[in-house]
């Protein structure tokens, strides 16, 4: 899994003109999902970013994390963030899992976070075409990826 987190002020996602997501403060978390990824990643993956330590305490220093500033979530299913652009101009996303194998997994890294997290996580709509709008905060913007982890 692949993921960018960017912490925000504010965050929403539209579809077809209607919002169907919407937070304050905390994170918007783009989400790839890969073919081999699993149950293991979407736990280390969630578990990392709910505890990422970016918002800033009282000396503002980023010293505090998501669950400790009590902050909101939205996350958004993004295969373009497994593509490919070592040969020619046009991306491959072969490394992208299929939907059908994405959707799931994609579902049950929400499930996670928002165990955690304690509360409930925006998301997304699967295979839409999605309006992102969100107010960086920082701007702070985070690349992780569950296989370069060790």
């Amino acid at each position: 899994m692949r993921a960018v987190v960017q912490r925000v002020s504010k965050a929403s996602v539209s579809v077809d003109g209607e919002v169907i997501s919407v937070i304050g403060s905390g994170l918007l978390v783009l989400l790839g999902v890969g073919l081999e990824d699993n149950e293991e990643d979407i736990q280390w993956l969630a578990a990392k970013i709910s505890n990422l330590r970016i918002f800033n305490d009282a000396a503002d220093v980023m010293n505090r994390s998501l669950i400790e500033i009590d902050g909101d979530a939205i996350v958004v299913s993004q295969f373009t963030l497994l593509a490919s652009t070592k040969k020619g101009n046009r991306p491959s996303y072969i490394k992208a899992a299929r939907p059908e194998t994405a959707i799931p997994l994609y579902e049950r890294f929400v499930l996670e976070l928002e165990s955690i997290l304690g509360k409930k996580v925006g998301t997304g709509q699967f295979g839409a075409d999605m309006k992102v709008e969100l107010l960086n905060d920082g701007p702070v913007t985070i690349i992780i990826d569950t296989k370069n982890r060790f």
